[in-house]
């Protein structure tokens, strides 16, 4: 909604400043809504009017020293010009303040917002009366709310209300939000808030958790009955991590709620705040010197070095399925032999699947898809077995807008994959806000914890995830000679306990297609478009038949629609591999049907879209979501995918899915074993005769037969497909030699 007032602050910006260009920006949106754009601006011009010569969005160290240097108090008395007066104004209108006429005129209505804002903020008693102080001013040039906004709590509020009164003059400590909810630097300040009481001088605190604030800590257990500065810190600090406490004295109902803390935690429960509890609270990684019953690594657990772990009390052992580089951590993967000295030591192995995953452009459903179905098959080679939770890794700072538009949806086809391909359960490894949140989707059972990180902004102000199984909190070395090892020290709650038993690497392995050598690329595509010109069908555009019509199909060219199959090689991989068939006979047709794609398809589609028809072959492979559904149910039925039996109830949902590029191949790979049922033949497999694949590839385009008779366009179609089908193979049996 658009504010007149903001609104007339944009325009200040830029009537005054030419446009930004003053300021080093591009002009203000005027649009009424504030936001950091605005802010920025604001900022930059404050900067401007100060002197201060390199302009930045930020109001850091400069700026204010500079504001406390020149002006210590700003009023009616000390604002230097009309231009520095209207900027206070228009930041207090952005701030939600009256800040009178954006007139430049710091009068009485302005002094008035001024007190209510340190009212709202809690340092009406540190910095009284209508004036504006340095410190004030640098929180009123952000987007922090002094309110309790979008469901916040009003006790987190008092909280952050009381720690801006009470330590707002010590000079490192910066007016944090009251918006009744904990972030990064609500728990920055809680840091601070300790070592401040602990008497660090200014200067020496710093906001960190380091060895001056743990030593100081261990010497303030509060318990039952304690009242005063430090039995309000840790009723803060309980209440932060989201544990159900009044703020301010240590009563019998906090002893009750730390024992649940504790026990949920796994800490000892005393139900006293002592060191290891404060520890938990205030950073993620807790008190470092806990002994883990868990722990991670990239290193091969040899006989050596089992007995190593197990001497120092280690019981489950993290290790990675997969290592996709050739040269990097050469024990990272599960070496061969290694789940059997686990097994012999008495110890259990919980598996970790991760290739990257280590910046925002890795993640998104088709990678997810991607990562579920190498996960399953690693997992099976290594031999473990149904009920396992493999955890899939998030190892990078995530921010919570990046959780919705990337993670969830990767985890969602990493869920799907691994629900309908498998008996595995899906885990998640990454900050407790990215765990939390994907958990919350309902897509990951349990979460491992990468609280080691305690400055990521994941980690910083939120709780530990509600299902976690194992909390990463340390690197260490343990043991000696042939069984020193470097693990990371993992807290084991109990809710996962990985496995102990191992089943023999399947037979099938060595059979199976592997990944297109880009080596062979230029090769394919010239035998393929030699192969397609050979029957009638050039490069670009063609005729071909549709509905018994000539139609000519010109929509896309031979060399788009085999660049969309290789840049989809890994999904035709994963399934061929899963279904333990040649790869050639899902790509064969949706190259086909990819390069014969004409105009009245994407009618046809859009008359779906508008609801004018119900269903219409679609996506990469043009199938109906009535045959999609058919031969899900069929392979469901045969125990060949897991899942639920849709209806024809689901025809638009299932249409809209087939939408999507993984999706729509998986159900050519589905129609596939379906239509050899179809046709009377077993369900393929890695040699199907190429008689009875010409019959499985023709059905994908009708049946067999009209009215008794044989069907000679769908036998043209199976001719000329499964020929395409050899060319295809060709080059994946190079493939899988070479491999």
């Amino acid at each position: 909604m658009s504010d007149e007032m903001v609104l007339r602050a944009q325009q200040f910006i830029n009537q005054t400043y030419a446009n930004g260009a003053k300021l080093g920006i591009s002009k203000v949106p005027e649009d009424g809504q504030t936001g950091w754009t605005t802010m920025y601006a604001l900022t930059r011009a404050l900067q401007y009017e100060m002197g201060i010569t390199s302009l930045s969005n930020t109001f850091g160290p400069t700026t204010l020293s500079t504001l406390q240097s020149k002006y210590p108090k700003l009023n009616a008395s000390t604002v230097p010009s009309w231009a520095f007066g209207c900027i206070l104004q228009s930041a207090l209108y952005c701030k939600g303040y009256d800040g009178g006429g954006i007139d430049g005129i710091y009068s009485a209505r302005v002094q008035a917002s001024v007190a209510s804002l340190k009212q709202d903020m809690g340092v009406a008693g540190a910095f009284p009366g209508g004036d504006l102080e340095p410190k004030v001013v640098k929180a009123l040039f952000n987007m922090d709310a002094y309110v309790t906004v979008n469901n916040g709590s009003d006790t987190i509020r008092s909280i952050q209300q009381w720690m801006n009164g009470r330590y707002a003059g010590r000079r490192d400590f910066y007016i944090i939000p009251c918006d009744g909810h904990h972030s990064r630097d609500v728990a920055t300040s809680m840091l601070f808030a300790i070592q401040y009481e602990l008497g660090m001088a200014d200067g020496t605190a710093n906001g960190v958790f380091g060895p001056g604030t743990q030593s100081g800590l261990k010497q303030h257990t509060v318990e039952n009955g304690a009242t005063g500065v430090w039995a309000r810190l840790f009723t803060a600090a309980m209440r932060l991590n989201a544990r159900n406490v009044a703020f301010g004295d240590f009563t019998a109902d906090v002893k009750g709620e730390v024992e649940l803390f504790q026990l949920f935690s796994k800490l000892p429960v005393t139900g006293t705040g002592n060191f290891a509890t404060w520890a938990s609270l205030l950073v993620s990684y807790g008190d470092q010197t806990r002994s883990g019953e868990a722990c991670d690594g990239v290193t091969k657990i040899t006989p050596a070095r089992a007995q190593a772990l197990k001497a120092a009390g280690y019981k489950y052992i993290g290790r990675y399925l997969y290592n996709p580089s050739k040269t990097d951590l050469p024990e990272k993967q599960i070496q061969p032999g290694e789940l059997d000295t686990i097994k012999e030591y008495g110890l259990r192995c919980f598996p970790i699947f991760q290739t990257w995953s280590r910046s925002t452009d890795y993640f998104s459903y088709e990678q997810g898809n991607t990562d579920a179905y190498n996960a399953i098959e690693w997992a099976k080679i290594h031999g473990f077995k149904a009920g396992t939770i493999i955890y899939f890794a998030v190892d990078y700072d995530a921010l919570d807008a990046e959780v919705t538009r990337y993670i969830i949806p990767h985890f969602k086809g990493i869920w799907e994959a691994i629900g309908e391909s498998s008996h595995y359960e899906v885990g998640i490894y990454g900050p407790r806000n990215v765990c939390q949140r994907v958990s919350d989707a309902g897509y990951a059972v349990t979460s491992f914890v990468s609280d080691m990180s305690s400055g990521f902004s994941g980690n910083l102000g939120y709780p530990l995830p509600k299902n976690w199984a194992y909390d990463q909190i340390v690197t260490k070395k343990i043991g000696s000679g042939s069984g020193a090892i470097e693990i990371d020290n993992n807290i084991a709650s109990g809710r996962d306990i990985g496995q102990n038993d191992f089943a023999p690497a399947p037979e099938y392995v060595n059979g199976l297609d592997v990944d297109f050598d880009e080596t062979y690329r230029s090769a394919l595509l010239r035998d393929v478009q030699a192969y397609q010109e050979s029957i009638g069908t050039p490069e670009t555009g063609g005729e071909g038949w549709k509905d018994k019509e000539w139609a000519t199909f010109n929509q896309v060219t031979t060399t788009e629609a085999f660049n969309t199959l290789m840049n989809m090689d890994v999904v035709f991989t994963n399934l061929a591999r899963k279904l333990r068939i040649r790869k050639a006979l899902i790509q064969a047709p949706v190259l086909w049907e990819l390069r014969h794609l004409w105009f009245q398809d994407a009618v046809l589609d859009d008359a779906v879209r508008k609801g004018l028809v119900d269903d219409c072959s679609t996506g990469l492979g043009q199938i109906y979501a009535k045959v999609a559904i058919e031969s899900r149910n069929w392979c469901i039925d045969q125990g060949i995918i897991n899942g639920v039996k849709l209806s024809n109830g689901y025809l638009r949902a299932v249409w809209d899915r087939l939408q999507e590029p993984a999706y729509n191949i998986q159900s050519v790979a589905y129609l596939t074993m379906y239509n050899a049922h179809q046709v009377g033949l077993p369900i393929p497999t890695l040699t199907t005769s190429m008689a009875d694949v010409g019959k499985i590839i023709a059905r994908y385009n009708g049946t067999l037969e009209d009215n008794g008779a044989p069907d000679e366009d769908v036998l043209l179609y199976g001719r000329q497909v499964t020929g395409l089908y050899s060319v295809l193979e060709s080059y994946n049996a190079l493939c899988r030699a070479a491999a």
